[in-house]
């Protein structure tokens, strides 16, 4: 951690921990020498058994769950959970209608109940202390989802997560934006999210970065975030691997480009010009720098 009491904290997460050798490395590298202190684990990714490895050797890494319930594989076999899969055995990729077919099928519920206790029950088994939970594409916005992941969760030390609310005015200061049609969307879900997991006792960020420019986090916009930090507790996510091709990659992404966010000496700089501490969650939810 760094700077002095008062100053705004931010956490900095790195989602799909475990997606790939690339991204593992990125993390490893973002969190020793520049600012990331998170990672959100995918438990069946291809690389999860690397990523648990990397991170039991860097104990000052916060590790939470990052939940995969599109795009992406389950724990469970896929003959138990055959109203979340396709054809292949994999998640849908279709969020829409997954989230209606969720909301509207009993079956669906009891499979993704499932499911998630699953994932919970796979991190638990890597021994590594639970951080934070978040979920992949912000797919725990969806009401059924947000409420077990909270009933779920608090059996296995949930204390922290992240409601997506990002504010317009920060990143508005660094580079002209506006508001997106997904961003106008999710915003009441988000909004609802993060009452029903402060009501619950879970703590939330008071802002998330991340959603404007998700994968094009560049070391200029992440040192001007840094620079315009609402005061209190922020979170900042990225997406960073070595290579922009790895396998499962999202089209488009920069992911080099945001690896480079996290240890750029321009970051460090910003980070110490602001005096902005940089915190886990976990240090958040035990109160060392609370």
């Amino acid at each position: 951690m760094t700077g002095a009491a008062g100053a705004p904290r931010l956490i900095v997460t790195a989602d799909d921990f475990g997606a790939s050798i690339s991204v593992n490395a990125a993390i490893e590298r973002g969190h020793r020498d520049g600012i990331l202190t998170c990672a959100s684990l995918m438990v069946a990714g291809e690389a999860a058994a690397d990523a648990v490895a990397r991170a039991r050797r860097l104990p000052g890494l916060g590790v939470g769950l990052h939940l995969v319930l599109v795009e992406g594989r389950p724990v469970l076999p896929p003959s138990a959970v055959p109203d979340l899969v396709d054809a292949h055995g994999r998640f849908r990729t279709n969020m829409a209608r997954a989230g209606a077919t969720i909301f509207f099928k009993p079956a669906a519920r009891r499979q993704l109940a499932a499911e998630i206790r699953a994932q919970f029950e796979a991190f638990a088994r890597t021994g590594l202390t639970l951080d934070h939970v978040n979920a992949h594409k912000h797919f725990h916005l969806h009401p059924t989802i947000a409420g077990l992941v909270l009933r779920i969760g608090r059996q296995f030390g949930l204390r922290a997560a992240r409601a997506p609310i990002e504010p317009l005015a920060p990143v508005a200061a660094v580079e002209p934006a506006r508001a997106t049609l997904a961003g106008r969307i999710a915003a009441p879900y988000a909004r609802l999210l993060a009452r029903r997991l402060r009501r619950a006792g879970v703590r939330v960020p008071d802002a998330v970065f991340g959603l404007a420019w998700s994968g094009a986090m560049t070391p200029a916009r992440v040192a001007g975030l840094v620079a315009h930090l609402p005061s209190g507790v922020s979170e900042l996510y990225v997406h960073p691997a070595e290579r922009d091709d790895w396998p499962g990659h999202a089209p488009g992404y920069a992911y080099r480009a945001e690896l480079e966010a996290l240890i750029a000496p321009a970051t460090r700089d910003a980070v110490a010009a602001r005096g902005v501490r940089l915190i886990r969650f976990s240090d958040w939810t035990e109160g060392v720098g609370a």
